[in-house]
């Protein structure tokens, strides 16, 4: 693939969890997160996008989320399992997308707030159409997802360059 060609970035926050007494990493999906998770995993499927990569948080909710999510996919993609998601500042999102390879087109990234939304708005920059609203009136619920796309290698990954072209939550 060209690094010339639009790339696609799927930002997608972990469906609702649970508060049991367990650390903070460990904690499961809730059961409305069970229910969530497929849900999301279906409007997936429906944009049409082939992931060629996940970067998954190796928290145990967003595993959960990514694991019922998946199966709706017509094709899993590989999924790398990275630490350095979990608690996540949205410079911290950039460094990990900025070591993506290149063969990689549309990536999906499964992590907490406040970094997912953080990362949507500042790779976004001050977008003002409807998927920016929407995304900034609902704030980022669990379950929902942002896609993005840019221009260039992974490496070039930087604070507004990239374009918000769709939204979704659970809420909407």
């Amino acid at each position: 693939m060209s690094v010339a060609e639009p790339r696609r970035i799927v930002l997608f926050r972990h469906a609702k969890a649970d508060w049991p007494q367990v650390s903070d990493h460990e904690r499961p999906l809730a059961e409305r997160g069970r229910k969530d998770a497929p849900v999301a995993g279906r409007k997936l499927a429906d944009s049409g996008i082939a992931f060629d990569l996940a970067l998954c948080s190796t928290a145990a909710r967003t595993r959960e989320t990514w694991k019922l999510a998946v199966a709706e996919l017509p094709e899993r993609p590989k999924t790398v399992y990275e630490e350095r998601i979990y608690e996540a500042s949205p410079g911290e999102l950039i460094a990990v997308l900025n070591e993506t390879p290149d063969d990689a087109r549309d990536v999906v990234l499964i992590g907490h707030n406040p970094g997912v939304h953080g990362l949507a708005e500042v790779l976004t920059g001050e977008a003002e159409d409807e998927a920016a609203r929407r995304m900034r009136r609902g704030g980022f619920p669990t379950s929902a997802f942002a896609v993005l796309t840019f221009t260039g290698p992974w490496k070039s990954l930087e604070p507004g360059t990239a374009t918000l072209t769709d939204y979704w939550s659970p809420n909407d």
